[in-house]
């Protein structure tokens, strides 16, 4: 593999590294198991609170008790609420319940909620096509937005392969999360995770989240719930692993996750040599329109 993909995909054990700090701390991130999630939202309240992050309208839908529908430039963190049935026996998920109670029968009603947030993925397609340099690594492995730098080109929206970053109408703009870096380097931990009272958003180091997480995985499979299953944490997935993964209790796409997310500048390599054999290719047909006329005409001159 060139350097090149090397650093747009694949694994990449040392991300902050790569972009330049020389001696990083451990890689830090965000463990959310949904399983425990109650949906009190006081992680968007927190992140708005210590971030200043303007308010963004209460659109009801009509279709959910969401009032904030999606991530967006003034909500880093989104709780959503996915009301479905209860799967027959044999199907995927069924919540744990407290002695003495009686599951669900199939047909009713349950709720997933689950606390979306930007993934900080290891190979981050916003911060590669960014031309001003308003998005970089920081030395805890985390992506940030410079908004003071962000020219409102616009070219990081499209680039995210969860369709996490956006730009304010205002201004044009881009914002996300930001893991709370000022907190970071004070040692605090985000304000989201801070707020959250069901410990269902974990932050720490990557490694010891991941392993946390397995564990508990483990744990609800053994107690009845065969749909747990962890999602962004594998390091050789598209984006080289998510710094902001989940526990999910059922497809991705219900939560609205893309199933297999892959960097959007994987192939960028790829792409800029058949575009250099093409331009080579052109040139060469382009002298030879040029040349061949006149080797005709020395010809019918002899």
């Amino acid at each position: 593999m060139s350097d090149h993909q090397h650093l747009l995909s694949g694994v990449e054990p040392d991300p902050a590294r790569d972009a330049g700090h020389t001696e990083p701390p451990p890689r830090v991130g965000f463990f959310t198991d949904t399983s425990v999630c109650i949906g009190c939202k006081a992680c968007e309240v927190a992140c708005k609170e210590w971030n200043a992050i303007p308010e963004d309208g209460l659109s009801l839908t009509g279709m959910s008790y969401d009032n904030t529908q999606g991530l967006g430039a003034s909500t880093w963190r989104h709780v959503a609420f996915i009301e479905q049935q209860v799967p027959e026996p044999e199907g995927r998920t069924q919540l744990p319940l407290a002695q003495g109670t009686s599951a669900p029968a199939a047909g009713d009603v349950r709720w997933l909620m689950s606390s979306d947030v930007c993934k900080h993925c290891t190979h981050a397609a916003c911060l590669d096509v960014c031309p001003t340099g308003s998005l970089f690594r920081t030395e805890f492995g985390t992506v940030v937005v410079q908004e003071d730098i962000c020219n409102g080109c616009g070219y990081c929206v499209p680039a995210c392969p969860y369709g996490v970053i956006e730009q304010r109408p205002t201004d044009g703009r881009a914002f996300k999360c930001t893991m709370c870096y000022d907190r970071l380097g004070a040692g605090q931990e985000p304000a989201c995770a801070k707020a959250c009272p069901t410990e269902s958003i974990q932050f720490g180091p990557l490694d010891e989240l991941r392993e946390r997480a397995a564990l508990r995985v483990e744990q609800l499979q053994e107690s009845g719930v065969p749909g747990a299953r962890l999602y962004g944490h594998e390091p050789d997935d598209g984006v080289g692993g998510d710094g902001a993964f989940f526990l999910l209790l059922d497809e991705p796409e219900v939560y609205g996750l893309p199933p297999d997310p892959v960097v959007t500048t994987r192939d960028l390599p790829a792409m800029w040599k058949h575009a250099g054999t093409a331009a080579l290719s052109l040139v060469g047909g382009l002298a030879m329109s040029f040349a061949l006329p006149a080797v005709l005409r020395r010809g019918r001159t002899r």
